[in-house]
Parts: C-alpha cells; structure tokens; sequence
C-alpha cells in the first residue's frame, strides 16, 4: 500500500489523541485531587510519556505495521498467552477510551446547545449520533483520516492558545496559594489520572505503515506531538489555577477549561472554548477509531480475534463495528470518572509491557537499556499508586477491571486451546 499520510499528519493524529477528553473533562478533576501540585503532575506525566514515546519510536520505525503495539508484542513474544491477552486488552482499552471522550463531546455538546446537564439523555444522544459520523469517516481511508485530523487539530489548537494568551495576563496568585498540598500517594494518584491525557500518542504507532520513511517519519512525529502536547497542558493547568477558585472547580469540574475562558474572553470566550472542547473530543474520537479498526484488521490476522471479525457487513469490518457497539453502550452505562480511571489503567499495563516488548528487541530496534528501564519503574509506580486510589475510591470499578483482565486471559486461552 502506497504512503497516504505525511508526518505532520501523523503529528496531528497523536495530537487529536491527546488533547481530548483526558485535558477538557479531566483537568478539572486532577486539579481538585492534586490542587496546585497538578503542575508536577502534568510534567511528570509528560516525562513518562516521552520515555515510552522513545520504545513507540524505536519499535514504530523497526516494524513499520498498523497493528502497532500488538505487532511489537507478537513479535517480542510470538505465539504467548501473554501477548496475545495484553493485546485484547489493549483492544478494550482503546473501546472505553471512545466511551470517555464520547462522553465528554456529549457533556459540551448538550451543555452548549440545550443547556443540559453531563449525563442527561440528550447528551448521550449527541455522543451516539458523533460517534456513529466519526467511524463513518474511518472506513473511507487513512488518507481522509489524516486530512480530517489536520483541520481539527489546527482549529483546536487555535482556541487553546488564544485561551492560554488571554488568561495567563489574568492570572491570580493567590487562587494558587490557596489550593491544598498533597501527599505523595495523592500525588500518584493525580499523575495517574493526567497520563491518560498522554496515552493517545501510543496511537500513533499504527499509522506507521501509513507513512513514507517511517525510520524517519515516526520518531519525529511521537516527540514533536508529546512535547507539544506537555507545553499545553502545562499552559492550561497553569491558566485554570490562577482563573477559577476551588469552589467554582468543584461546581463545574467537568467544563473547568471553559469556566476559566470567563474571566478574560466573558461569556463568548467560554462558547469558543465550549466549541474547541467539541472540536478536541471529536479529533480524538477520530484518532481512537482510527487505531481501533487497525487493531481489529491486525488481531485477526494474527488469529488473536475469531476469523468472522474481518467479514465485512454493510461496508464495515465486524470486528469494527462491534468495538463501536460495545463503546457507546460503555457510554450509556457508566458514568465518565469511573471508565476514565479503568482506562488510564489499562493503558500503563499495556504499555508497560511495550517496554518488555523494547527490552527483548533492543538489538533490533535500537534504544538505551538505562531508558527503558527507567520507563518502565516510573509508569509501574504510577500504576501502582493509581490502582490504590480506584481501589480506595471506586472498589466496583477496580473489579470490573479485573474481571476485564482474566476474561481477556481466558478468551485467549480457549482460542489457543481450539487451534
């Protein structure tokens, strides 16, 4: 297949994954559990983010295939239970993180229109009907894909930075002094929380196959959007803590990046940023998407999925349109904090194991052993600490993620068993 994405179209894939929900839904929330030290958690969550980049990188530019981190897994560990249950897990992953920046668009979008409330019918209805338009856009080809997510991130990111200009001549001090410190497991907690802000750029990776050079193309793409992306988050963190006080966090933590545009841009900032806020959700709904129906076409090759997944009904593959399927019942079912937590999650254990995967093909692919090791230690705490926290806060969502697990291992143990 002939190249049909250019690099900075490749950047603006993993930027459309990253700046989503996990900044405009999630700010709120890692600012309210970490207050001012949210800073330290953005930049630590960008350092992590740039070490796993760096195994992406190495592996994306060796195996330039659109499996991505399933194909780095089954070729680290060919035929192994654990490769094969970490990829269906990955699979899941990229499912509820639909369902979380589904759930997002929905909240701005009924909030906007209908002055609703996150949750109601009507937001859910939105996130439906945006969705379904989304994979309808996948299924015409990386090459409309990449084009797509060009405008979106272009315009996108136009309105944080005409935000992040406005406010930061606003910013208060003292909103800043008077938000709490925290503790060290707290502070885990947080950076668990913001990484999932980060983990889209592992998307990247399956539009490897999609670009000319990818030895070139790919590395430059993962670092230039993880750098970017951190310098944002960075920004915004900084603009929401000296513009909205604690009080009016806790009133609107889901629309926190809006209600700080109020101070400088007055009520038509908050609808230009309301808008962006839909614009980031929908680009990085596109970008999930996007690697979800890779991920099926790759998973049943490799004999990971049943066969009848690749079959293509009314124009889509199966496997595509049952990952659409189960996301917007996630969307209907569950409420956002609790599938954004479970998905963090999932995402540190996925990725954890591309650095086992690194680590077993490092002559091949190249990479400092000093790198991956820190890597992989630093995102182990984060998980560490992060599961503590659900556990502590959402037991019945630290079970579901359990049972999510061990129902991925046995699949996968009864397909082997069939062949």
């Amino acid at each position: 297949m002939p190249p049909v994405m250019s690099m900075w179209g490749v950047v603006a894939l993993g930027i459309g994954s990253m700046i989503g929900a996990g900044i405009f839904a999630l700010l709120g929330q890692a600012t309210l559990i970490a207050g001012k030290d949210v800073l330290l958690s953005f930049l630590v969550g960008g350092v992590i983010a740039l070490l796993s980049g760096g195994s992406f990188a190495r592996l994306a530019a060796r195996y330039p295939r659109r499996g991505g981190l399933i194909d780095y897994l089954a070729e680290a560990f060919p035929g192994s239970l654990f490769a094969r249950s970490v990829s269906l897990v990955y699979l899941v992953t990229l499912i509820v993180s639909v369902a979380v920046v589904g759930k997002s668009f929905g909240a701005y979008a009924a909030q906007l229109v209908f002055g609703m409330p996150p949750g109601s019918l009507a937001a859910n209805v939105l996130t439906v009907l945006m969705v379904l338009a989304v994979a309808g856009i996948n299924l015409a080809g990386a090459g409309t894909v990449g084009r797509i997510e060009i405008a979106l991130v272009a315009t996108k990111l136009g309105v944080l930075v005409l935000l992040i200009g406005a406010s930061l001549g606003r910013f208060d001090p003292q909103l800043l002094m008077k938000t709490p410190d925290v503790g060290w497991a707290t502070l885990m907690s947080s950076i668990g929380l913001t990484f999932f802000a980060y983990a889209g750029f592992g998307m990247m990776a399956n539009a490897s196959a999609s670009v000319a050079e990818p030895q070139k193309t790919m590395p430059r793409a993962i670092f230039i959007a993880i750098a970017l992306v951190t310098f944002f988050y960075l920004a915004l963190a900084a603009v929401v803590l000296g513009n909205v006080s604690m009080d009016q966090l806790r009133r609107y933590t889901d629309s926190a990046v809006a209600v700080a545009a109020r101070p400088a841009l007055g009520q038509a900032g908050y609808i230009i940023v309301t808008f962006g806020g839909l614009l980031a959700t929908a680009s990085a709904t596109n970008a999930t998407l996007f690697s979800i129906l890779n991920l099926n076409a790759e998973l049943g090759r490799q004999g990971t999925l049943p066969r009848a997944f690749g079959r293509i009904i009314l124009h889509a593959p199966l496997g595509f349109s049952c990952s659409v399927a189960a996301a917007l019942i996630l969307v209907v079912a569950f409420p956002l904090s609790a599938i954004a937590s479970l998905a963090g999650m999932f995402f540190l254990m996925a990725y954890i194991a591309v650095f086992a995967a690194h680590w077993r093909l490092r002559r091949e692919a190249g990479g400092r052993r000093l790198f991956i090791i820190l890597g992989a230690a630093s995102m182990g705490c984060v998980l560490l600490g992060s599961a503590i926290s659900l556990g502590r806060e959402q037991p019945s969502a630290l079970a579901l993620g359990a049972v999510i697990l061990v129902a991925c291992a046995a699949g996968e143990w009864l397909i082997m068993r069939r062949r």
